[in-house]
């Protein structure tokens, strides 16, 4: 595809239509849940390239996603090993699930395909002291009052009214700016990754376009897979007591809000700015690689760091995004149940990005160096022994990570180990899907999935029926063959498990 022909990539889920199964046959079996393909796999290869999951996952995934995380093992000053995520499967540029580190000290380049359109799209999930017994009664009124009040939809527009001007900050502050503004606690910002706001922001990076699509989506949802649950603690699925108490989870029949989101247009647009400047540029920099959604250039570049900086404008809109919706969950559950956020204890456990490049510090052959972690529908997952960058409350058991399921199935609250210092710090994001949209919606009705759920506890509401359809549970991998594989390596440790009971859907 030509990026200067059209202003939105196009999803590439035609490997569903026609699959090939299963890793290649050069695939090595380094244990249980970890297959490396090797250098002599793909002519260019810098590193090998390593594959996180079962069996099971193993085999049901597509050639495209060894293919893609392959290709992204060529790529100019990469690190040990281009990994992909149990959730794995066929994106832009990067495999969803995808994480590569690169060296900037040696030629390491910085790629949209490798962030993803949507920029920081992330996880949010707020804690409450209500029962679910309290809930269930009220949940209609419930989800119906936040899909009026949280937008949601396709070009959706926020309920905060800025101007251009005033967009400048959110892109400076990120979740700052909207506690500022009265949308949030002070203690909201302590909770979310890099305290809600990415340094090296440069608005004037940010195209006019870039800001005439975002300024007026601050508080929105969005489309497709985002989202808006309420979900209860399962009994008997509380997995580890002490990070469970850490993170203010008290037991089984507990409410919890999960928000799914990002920049939404205006983090697209800026991925399609710099997809066209570096298509320009590579051969500039003598840079070849095996697929143009892995248009790339050298990070230390100017046109390098021009992205990075206005990528980083583009997630601290997201923080903001999520912030302000965080806001609005707290206004609905005040009206709805006759008491302040305060005393239902709305407070946020954690936020955090899943399409985000990011500087670490992370070891290599034993050196420790600063990298730029490209992670791609993959989440942070930072133990213990990183305790210096997590909240006060989380440096003794590590850091929340929020992998979502589908809206039928569940989600999982995880902890982040030191285990995963082998995957940059990286684990899965969700249970990742196994069907395309289009698949979905010919193979699914989604008024009767909408009924169906309903007879089972789970009401939806979304703004289409088809939009429910692409969503439904059989479309995505199984989530505890996912956590399983996550567990199996060392990279996250379960918490507890969430079941949904009322959603929000783009």
């Amino acid at each position: 595809m030509n990026p200067t022909n059209a202003d939105k990539p196009k999803k590439p889920f035609t490997q569903f239509k026609e699959r090939t199964l299963g890793p290649p046959p050069q695939a090595i079996q380094i244990d249980d849940v970890t297959i490396e393909i090797p250098t002599s796999y793909k002519k260019g290869m810098q590193v090998p390239a390593r594959i996180i999951a079962n069996k099971e996952l193993m085999a049901s995934m597509d050639e495209g996603v060894f293919n893609q995380i392959t290709n992204v093992a060529t790529l100019p000053g990469i690190q040990r090993y281009a990994f992909c995520m149990a959730d794995g499967h066929w994106g832009y540029g990067f495999p969803i699930g995808g994480v590569a580190a690169f060296d900037p000290a040696k030629g390491g380049i910085i790629s949209p395909g490798g962030i993803g359109f949507d920029i920081n799209c992330g996880m949010r999930l707020i804690r409450t002291n209500l029962h679910v017994d309290e809930v269930m009664p009220k949940i209609k009124e419930l989800v119906d009052t936040l899909y009026k009040k949280v937008p949601a939809g396709v070009g959706c527009k926020g309920f905060v009214q800025i101007d251009k001007e005033e967009f400048k900050d959110v892109m400076l502050k990120g979740a700052q700016w909207a506690v500022d503004k009265g949308l949030g606690w002070p203690s909201d910002v302590e909770n979310i990754e890099s305290h809600g706001c990415i340094p090296q922001a440069d608005i004037t990076k940010v195209s006019d376009k870039a800001i005439a699509r975002g300024f007026n989506q601050i508080g929105t949802l969005g489309s497709g897979n985002h989202y808006l649950e309420i979900q209860v603690v399962k009994e008997g699925n509380i997995f580890d007591e002490k990070a469970a108490k850490a993170f203010g989870i008290t037991g089984p029949g507990q409410v919890v809000i999960m928000v799914h989101c990002g920049s939404r247009g205006f983090g697209h647009q800026i991925g399609t700015d710099y997809l066209r400047t570096f298509l320009d540029v590579m051969p500039k920099y003598g840079i070849e690689i095996l697929d143009r959604e892995l248009a790339c250039a050298p990070f230390n570049s100017p046109e390098g760091q021009d992205y990075f900086k206005a990528m980083a404008c583009a997630a601290n809109m997201a923080f903001a995004n999520r912030q302000v919706i965080t806001h609005r969950i707290r206004e609905v559950f005040a009206q709805i149940f006759g008491k302040t956020a305060e005393e239902m204890e709305m407070e946020l456990v954690y936020d955090v990005a899943h399409n985000i490049a990011k500087l670490e510090m992370h070891k290599v052959d034993g050196v420790e160096k600063e990298l730029l972690v490209h992670r791609k529908g993959a989440t942070r997952a930072f133990g213990p022994s990183r305790h210096a960058e997590l909240p006060k409350a989380y440096k003794k058991v590590g850091q929340p990570v929020i992998l979502g399921g589908s809206m039928e199935t569940g989600s999982y609250l995880l902890v982040g180990t030191d285990g995963a210092d082998e995957t940059f710090a990286s684990t899965a994001h969700g249970a990742g899907r196994t069907m395309s949209r289009a698949a979905a919606i010919r193979d699914i009705d989604g008024a009767a999935l909408q009924k169906d759920m309903e007879k089972r506890g789970i009401y939806v509401h979304g703004t289409s029926m088809k939009g429910l359809a692409e969503e439904a549970g059989k479309a995505y991998k199984d989530i505890e063959t996912v956590v399983d594989s996550l567990e199996a390596a060392g990279i996250t440790r379960r918490v507890v498990a969430l079941k949904p009971i009322g959603n929000v859907k783009g």
